[in-house]
C-alpha cells in the first residue's frame, strides 16, 4: 500500500515537472505546485523533482529550506498565516492568535495532530492600513477583531473551506470577478501621476513613434529614479543594458514588496495593473528586449489569475507577443514569477537567482543586473511604480513630470501610511511634502517617533517632522510607520532586528552573525543592565554590519538601531545601569527630569514609561 502510495506520488511529480519542461530554471514553480498538491515537499518528493530537472537532492533541499511559503512536514489543510509585524502587533494580533489557537485546538507555529489546521505567524503581508490581517489558504482576511476571528473559527471548525467564506467585498478591482476579496485600497488622496485619469497605451504608442534611444533620452530628461528604494536613475539604468552587447535582454518588473509597513504596490497592482505593463513594454523597446518577468510576491497571489487575465487581453490586442503595435521585429511578452516567502528577493539580483530556480541570495557585484543578470543576460529590474511612472512620462512628457516635485527629486511619490493614525493608507503626493503635514493628512495627532522608509529606513523625532520625504533629505521606498507617545521604541527596534535576523539569506558572517549579536544587546539594554560602553558597542557594532555586508539588506539592517540612538538618545539613557563608582552610568534620567515635568506640567512623551498626559499641580 506504501508503496503504491509513494508510486503515486512520484507520477504526480513526473506530471508536474513535466508541465514547466522539465526546466531546472523553473524549480520554483515546480517546487510551489508540489507544495500546493501535497502540502509539503518531503525528502522523497525532492528526490524525485531532482531526478526530473536533472539536479541534485541537496539542490532541492535548499531551495526548500530558504524560501517561507515551503515545508517538508504535512501543513494542514487549512494553512493560517497570521501577520506578526510591528503594526499588527500593535492593533492586536496576539489576541487574534489566541484565539484561533483555542478555537482551532493548535498551538502558534504548529499544525493540529488530526492534520487538519495549521497556524503560523508571517511577517509583512502588505495589510499593514488593515490590520491585523491574515492569509487563510491564501485568502486575505483584514481588520481581524476577537468576535470576527471566533466567528471565522466556527466555519472553519465546522468544514467550511476558506474559499467559501462569506467575507464583504473591497472597493475598486478588489471586487473583480478574478480578485473577489476584503481588501480595500484606502486610497486617501490622489495625485497627477499614478492616480489621476489615465489615457491607456498612450506613453506607449508616443514611445513607438521614436527611437529606443530617444525614448531612455526623455525618460532621462524627466530625472526618474527608481522608486524601489535604492533611487537610481532610471534612464542611465536602461541604457546600460541597451548599449551591453547581447543577444537577449530581459525586462523584470518587481512586485516583491516585503518591506515592512509597504503596501502602495499592491494597490498599483489592483488597480493600475495596465499601466505597470506598458511601462515595463515601453522599457522592452527602449532596450531590445524579447521576454519580462513580473515577480509577485507570494502574499499577492490572489491578485495572479487578474494579472494573468491583462496578460491575456493584451496579447489578443497586439500589444504583448509578436510585431508588437505593427512594429516588426518588436517581440516581448510576459510571464509571472511567484515568489515564496523571501524578504531578501526583494533585492534586484537575489529576484533574478530566484527566477533561475536557486536560492534567493544576493549575487556578487560588479557585473551588475544591466550588464549581466538572468542567465547572464542585461536584465533591467525595475519596481511597479517605476514603470507606472515611465508610461506616464512618455505620456505627458519630461518637462511634466519634472515640474512636480524637488530639483533632485522629480514627480510624485507614493506613500504606505500606518500605525497610529486616524486615516492610514495610501497618499499621493510630490516629492517635498514635510512629515509634520503628512502626518496632519493621516490624522496622526498624537505621533511621538515615525519610521520612514520601512525597517531599513530611519526613525526621526517630533523635533524633526519638519524634514522633507525626498532624496535629497528623507529617502524612503514609500514605507511610513507612525508610533504615538504610548509606544515602546525598543521594542520596535527589537522586532525589526528579529524580522532581520530571519530574513537574512546567511550568505555573509557580517549580516548573519552581526545582527543577532545587536539583537542581544539591546535585549541587554532593555533588562536595565545597559552600560555606556555598551551604546559604543552597538555603534560600532552597526557601522561595521552595514559596512561590510554583501548585499543591500546587511547595509540597512542597523539602522533600526543607529538612527534611533541618534534620534532618541534618552530612550537610551533612561536605562543605564547604576555603577558603583557613580559616574555617568548612573545618571537618573528621571530625576533630571522631574523639575521639567513640572513646568511643563507634562510627563515625558518618549521616555517614560508610565507616561500619561493628564495635566500635574
Amino acid at each position: 500500500m506504501n508503496q503504491a502510495i509513494e508510486q503515486s506520488k512520484k507520477q504526480a511529480v513526473i506530471e508536474i515537472c513535466a508541465r514547466f519542461g522539465n526546466d531546472r530554471t523553473r524549480l520554483l514553480d515546480i517546487l510551489l505546485a508540489v507544495q500546493s498538491r501535497f502540502r509539503c515537499v518531503e525528502p522523497a518528493l525532492m528526490a524525485s523533482i531532482a531526478e526530473q530537472v536533472g539536479s541534485y537532492r541537496v539542490e532541492v533541499e535548499g531551495m526548500v529550506s530558504f524560501y517561507a511559503f515551503f515545508s517538508t512536514e504535512p501543513l494542514g489543510e487549512v494553512t493560517i498565516r497570521l501577520c506578526d509585524d510591528i503594526i499588527d502587533r500593535h492593533s492586536g494580533v496576539e489576541e487574534i492568535a489566541g484565539v484561533f489557537a483555542e478555537s482551532l485546538g493548535v498551538r502558534p507555529g504548529e499544525t493540529s495532530a488530526d492534520g487538519r489546521f495549521s497556524l503560523l505567524c508571517t511577517p509583512c503581508i502588505g495589510m499593514s492600513d488593515q490590520a491585523p490581517a491574515g492569509l487563510f489558504n491564501g485568502r486575505v482576511i483584514t481588520n481581524l477583531t476577537v468576535p470576527f476571528a471566533r466567528a471565522i473559527a466556527d466555519q472553519l471548525v465546522s468544514g467550511v473551506d476558506p474559499a467559501a467564506l462569506e467575507l464583504p467585498l473591497g472597493d475598486g478591482n478588489n471586487t473583480h470577478p478574478l480578485i473577489h476579496s476584503m481588501v480595500r485600497n484606502n486610497i486617501r488622496l490622489t495625485g497627477e501621476v499614478l492616480l489621476a485619469g489615465i489615457s491607456p497605451e498612450a506613453g506607449l504608442n508616443n514611445a513607438l513613434a521614436r527611437s529606443p534611444k530617444l525614448v531612455i533620452d526623455e525618460i532621462d530628461r524627466a530625472r526618474l529614479t527608481g522608486r524601489g528604494g535604492a533611487g537610481y536613475p532610471t534612464g542611465q539604468k536602461w541604457r546600460i543594458a541597451a548599449e551591453t552587447p547581447a543577444s537577449q535582454r530581459y525586462i523584470f518588473c518587481n512586485a516583491d514588496e516585503g518591506e515592512p509597513g509597504t503596501f502602495k504596490d499592491r494597490v498599483l497592482l489592483t488597480e493600475r495593473a495596465g499601466l505597470m505593463i506598458e511601462g515595463m513594454t515601453l522599457a522592452a523597446y527602449a532596450v531590445s528586449a524579447g521576454q519580462g518577468v513580473i515577480y509577485l510576491r507570494n502574499e499577492y497571489a490572489y491578485l495572479r489569475e487578474y494579472l494573468q487575465s491583462i496578460l491575456d487581453s493584451r496579447r489578443k490586442q497586439g500589444l504583448l507577443g509578436s510585431a508588437i503595435g505593427g512594429h516588426r521585429g518588436f517581440d516581448f511578452d510576459i510571464r509571472i514569477q511567484l515568489g515564496a516567502g523571501a524578504y531578501i528577493c526583494g533585492e534586484e539580483s537575489a529576484l533574478i537567482s530566484s527566477c533561475e530556480g536557486l536560492r534567493g541570495e544576493p549575487k556578487t557585484r560588479p557585473p551588475f543586473p544591466v550588464q549581466s543578470g538572468y542567465l547572464g543576460c542585461p536584465t533591467v529590474v525595475d519596481n511597479v511604480e517605476t514603470f507606472c511612472c515611465a508610461a506616464r512620462i512618455l505620456d505627458q512628457g519630461a518637462a511634466w513630470f519634472r515640474s512636480l516635485g524637488t530639483e533632485g527629486s522629480s514627480g510624485t511619490r507614493l506613500l504606505s501610511v500606518s500605525g497610529d493614525c486616524e486615516r492610514p493608507g495610501i497618499y499621493e503626493l510630490p516629492f517635498g511634502i514635510s512629515v509634520k503635514n503628512l502626518l496632519e493628512l493621516a490624522g496622526a495627532q498624537d505621533a511621538a517617533a515615525v519610521q520612514i522608509g520601512g525597517a531599513s529606513g530611519e526613525m526621526i523625532n517630533m523635533s524633526q517632522f519638519g524634514r522633507r520625504i525626498c532624496n535629497e533629505d528623507l529617502h524612503t521606498g514609500g514605507s511610513i510607520m507612525v508610533f504615538s507617545a504610548r509606544r515602546n521604541i525598543l521594542e520596535i527596534v527589537e522586532y525589526f532586528l528579529d524580522f532581520f535576523i530571519d530574513e537574512s539569506c546567511g550568505y555573509c558572517t557580517p549580516c548573519r552573525v552581526g545582527n543577532v549579536f545587536l539583537r542581544k544587546r539591546i535585549d541587554k539594554i532593555r533588562q536595565g543592565l545597559c552600560q555606556l560602553e555598551d551604546l559604543d558597542y552597538l555603534r560600532e557594532l552597526g557601522r561595521t554590519i552595514a559596512e561590510t555586508s554583501r548585499c543591500g539588506l546587511g547595509h540597512t539592517s542597523p539602522n533600526p538601531v543607529l538612527t534611533t540612538l541618534k534620534n532618541f538618545p534618552l530612550v537610551y539613557a533612561a536605562l543605564l545601569k547604576k555603577s558603583k563608582d557613580g559616574m555617568q552610568a548612573a545618571f537618573d534620567i528621571q530625576s533630571a527630569l522631574e523639575e521639567s515635568r513640572h513646568l511643563a506640567k507634562r510627563r515625558s512623551m518618549i521616555y517614560d514609561p508610565t507616561y500619561d498626559d493628564s495635566p500635574r499641580e
